[in-house]
């Protein structure tokens, strides 16, 4: 799914009177809303969706496939995504359902 593909199925729901222009405005708005507060080391938490928040990797030794050599990694922070009991329990119910038909 991309970007404009969500804001089709935003305008969808939200039904006629929204152009998909407004809805691209609070897609973009909520999308930048959470790049800020990823940004500025804060969870975002989405109540029956999941939970975005910031993580921290330790440095550790990675080695180069082409050649074998060590290479060191630095720390870093990463965003991740945990999805909810809710979320995760929708997809494998929908994934069965894929498999069984």
């Amino acid at each position: 799914m991309t970007k404009a593909d969500l804001v089709e199925q935003v305008a969808d729901a939200i039904g006629p009177g929204v152009t998909k222009k407004d809805c691209a405005l609070v897609v973009d708005g909520f999308l930048n809303a959470v790049k800020q507060a990823l940004t500025d080391g804060e969870h975002i938490e989405i109540r029956g969706f999941g939970t975005f928040k910031v993580r921290k990797r330790k440095a550790r030794t990675a080695r180069n496939p082409r050649t074998g050599e060590a290479v060191e990694v630095p720390p870093r922070h990463v965003p991740v995504f945990k999805p909810s009991k809710h979320l995760r329990s929708q997809v494998t119910e929908a994934a069965r359902q894929r498999e069984n038909s």
